[in-house]
């Protein structure tokens, strides 16, 4: 449910302040008013949910000295400025210094009304993209998917936080395995079609008239609703989008330019390219690429993640362990250093393979995970490889996945971590500080 907007009133003229309350009341917006304007800094702190209509000359602390108040406070609050007859000029100061807009007495309340609600609209707008922000910091709903506290994971999220509220069509590449689809599924969470639908499509697989039926429908038939259709006011995401023949590329690039800026259907386009030494600039016509290149993702692999290797291995040993019903397996030194080594050609994909293939060994008391590894390796791509580290990052790596697990396994009592790891509580905090590792994530 959208967060209700509020305006802050600010005039020491009582009949105005009054008068401009109850026309807003009537339009149907919530209102509080304020004499003065040091009574209204105590109320609009930052994330006000709502904006501020000001007058502009005040006793004590005026309209401006209140405006740059304000954007100090939060420099993206709305401010509506009123003014009285021959203040323009200090009026246009006021849009200098940020304010949203402003009104000169005597002015039209049809015209208070409209400025309220653009006003009103790109506050939500702002603190819909805060909120969105504090979800991938606190890593809840689809974003909580997007795992792992690398370098390149951070860039990711922010890059799916960017994108998705953006209104440009998205191309995401990445090495097979890697989380495209789901990334695809963040972006329109996140962005402003997320209520809408969300169509997902494979462009491989079917004859090229097949393909066109389904993309584009059959003229005077409609038996099935065209994927276009289907999506329209929503997001559409093509998987295999090097697969689409280049007579329905043409036909795609056709309808993105009939759609105009901003587009009433946003097209995530997904290359599953798997041909070596290709890439999907090679197989896409040049004008289509380039249309949905201007804003592209490339997945980063699983070797390349470091660290996050080790906490993704943990995270999916435990669902597979309460999914079977047992412990998950215990990962040695020598195990964690192999399991950041490997080159995991599967990427996340097969990484989920062999932990459950870990978790099941573990239930038999057969098998060990450096086994799953090697038999994992010896069926890898030639020239696939993953550089070697400091021993320093193997150290850190494992200090961090041995304090994750006992944390979750205790579910944060730090007493129980502190006896189990024979850590100094002032250490144990040391090291959660230095891994971003917190107490409240395991209660």
């Amino acid at each position: 449910m959208a967060q209700a907007m509020k305006i802050a009133i600010v005039d020491d003229e009582k009949d105005m302040r009054q008068s401009i309350s109850q026309w807003l009341a009537l339009s149907g917006f919530d209102t509080e008013t304020f004499a003065c304007a040091e009574d209204a800094l105590k109320g609009i702190t930052a994330d006000y949910p709502g904006v501020v209509v000001s007058d502009i000359k005040m006793p004590g602390m005026d309209g401006m000295a209140f405006l740059k108040r304000l954007m100090t406070v939060d420099s993206s609050l709305p401010v509506i400025m009123i003014t009285g007859h021959g203040d323009v000029p200090m009026a246009v100061e006021a849009m200098r210094v940020g304010a949203f807009d402003f009104l000169e007495k005597p002015f039209n309340p049809d015209r208070m009304t409209e400025l309220a609600k653009k006003a009103t609209s790109k506050r939500r707008l702002t603190l819909d993209s805060r909120a969105l922000r504090r979800e991938l910091s606190d890593g809840t709903g689809i974003m909580r998917k997007v795992i792992g506290s690398s370098q390149v994971m951070e860039r990711l999220r922010e890059d799916i936080l960017d994108l998705g509220q953006a209104d440009g069509h998205v191309l995401i590449d990445g090495e097979t395995g890697t989380g495209k689809t789901l990334v695809a599924h963040a972006l329109h969470a996140v962005g402003a079609k997320a209520g809408r639908k969300f169509v997902l499509a494979s462009c491989s697989g079917l004859e090229p008239d097949a393909m066109a039926e389904r993309l584009f429908g059959r003229p005077g038939e409609s038996d099935q609703m065209p994927l276009l259709e289907e999506a329209r006011g929503g997001t559409l995401v093509l998987e295999d989008i090097d697969a689409l023949p280049v007579a329905l590329q043409a036909r795609l690039l056709t309808w993105i330019n009939d759609q105009g800026t901003p587009a009433e259907t946003r097209l995530v386009a997904i290359s599953n390219l798997q041909e070596q030494g290709k890439t999907c600039e090679d197989v896409l016509r040049p004008d289509l690429y380039y249309r949905l290149a201007a804003m592209k993702i490339t997945l980063p692999p699983l070797r390349a993640r470091g660290e996050d290797i080790l906490t993704l291995f943990a995270r999916f040993s435990e669902q597979f362990a309460e999914e079977y019903g047992c412990d998950a397996p215990e990962v040695s030194a020598q195990e964690a250093a192999q399991l950041l080594q490997a080159p995991w050609p599967g990427n996340i994909r097969q990484l989920v393979n062999v932990a459950e293939r870990a978790v099941l060994q573990n239930r038999r008391g057969t098998g060990t995970i450096s086994s799953l590894l090697m038999a994992d390796n010896e069926e890898s791509e030639p020239g696939m490889t993953t550089e070697g580290k400091p021993l320093k990052e193997y150290v850190e790596a494992f200090e961090r996945m041995l304090i994750d697990n006992t944390m979750r396994r205790h579910k944060g009592s730090i007493v129980s971590v502190m006896d189990e790891l024979c850590l100094p509580r002032r250490t144990l905090n040391e090291k959660m500080a230095k891994y971003n590792l917190s107490r409240s994530d395991y209660l």
